[in-house]
């Protein structure tokens, strides 16, 4: 025997195959098994500086201290696959600190924010964890039922006088009136800060509507002469770098789902890439 601390987990390893050695053949064992190929990593967390204020915006009144934020883009779809992630990486949030309970659980809220209502992803937790779905109001839901408050904002069905820029945050909005609206309200708050990064993916998501409506429209075409420009070379420059990484995943073995869950696209679109 060697001095220091013991190390159980290798014995323990070897008596769980001694424990199971008639029927080892029926199981595949692999010690200290690796999670993730990639870091793991919270798409938006959200901390509250005073825990006991409570948030006044509609998407932000479930929020307590702690609060984990899922966004799937307007193309992606919240699978069941995705919630288990996301609560696993709540958990390993909560846990991977210095001391016991420095995160409580009780302050901690998980939100998922997708376009496409998740019906299948719905009925399982009913049926598996008999979490219950109840409306709030325009494009939010609370599920009830779990430890942690859950809700599940759907950006198209968001309120546009609650929600405008987030409700606007997707890739089919009309030629005419839609869009120019969109102008005139960004004309009024361009000055602010984070609304130029919104409107410029607000351009690329819609640069087909925008460049038509801009042969049309003589104040779209003066105002957005240059973001047109930028989201034209930076959505190529985009592109490319997406295409890279597409090829370079496949060439390392990830499945087509992976990838397309990765890089935040549907699975017919890295097949399109690939051919």
């Amino acid at each position: 025997m060697t001095d220091g601390r013991l190390q159980w987990h290798p014995g323990f390893s070897a008596a769980l195959r001694v424990e199971l050695e008639e029927e080892l053949d029926e199981l595949c064992i692999e010690d200290e098994h690796m999670l993730s190929k990639k870091p793991m990593q919270i798409d938006v967390l959200v901390v509250k500086k005073k825990g006991e204020q409570p948030i006044r915006k509609n998407i932000g009144r479930i929020f307590r201290k702690h609060n984990i934020i899922e966004y799937k883009s307007p193309e992606d779809y919240l699978s069941i696959n995705d919630f288990y992630k996301v609560y696993g990486y709540t958990c390993f949030y909560q846990s991977e600190t210095k001391r016991v309970r420095e995160i409580p659980p009780e302050e901690i809220t998980i939100t998922f924010i997708c376009n496409h209502y998740p019906q299948k992803l719905l009925e399982h937790l009913k049926k598996f964890k008999g979490i219950e779905v109840k409306k709030q109001e325009a494009g939010i839901y609370y599920l009830s039922g779990d430890s942690f408050p859950i809700q599940l904002v759907i950006v198209k069905e968001l309120s546009k006088e609650e929600n405008y820029w987030l409700q606007n945050l997707r890739c089919n909005l009309k030629i005419g009136e839609e869009i120019q609206e969109v102008v005139r309200r960004y004309e009024q708050v361009k000055h602010k800060a984070y609304y130029s990064d919104v409107m410029n993916l607000i351009v690329r998501a819609n640069q087909k509507q925008m460049e038509e409506e801009k042969n049309m429209c003589e104040a779209l075409n003066e105002l957005f002469a240059e973001e047109l420009r930028e989201a034209d070379l930076r959505g190529r420059k985009e592109g490319i770098e997406l295409v890279k990484k597409i090829f370079k995943m496949t060439a390392k073995g990830w499945p087509v789902e992976n990838i397309a869950q990765e890089c935040g696209i549907s699975v017919e679109k890295v097949k399109d890439i690939l051919e």
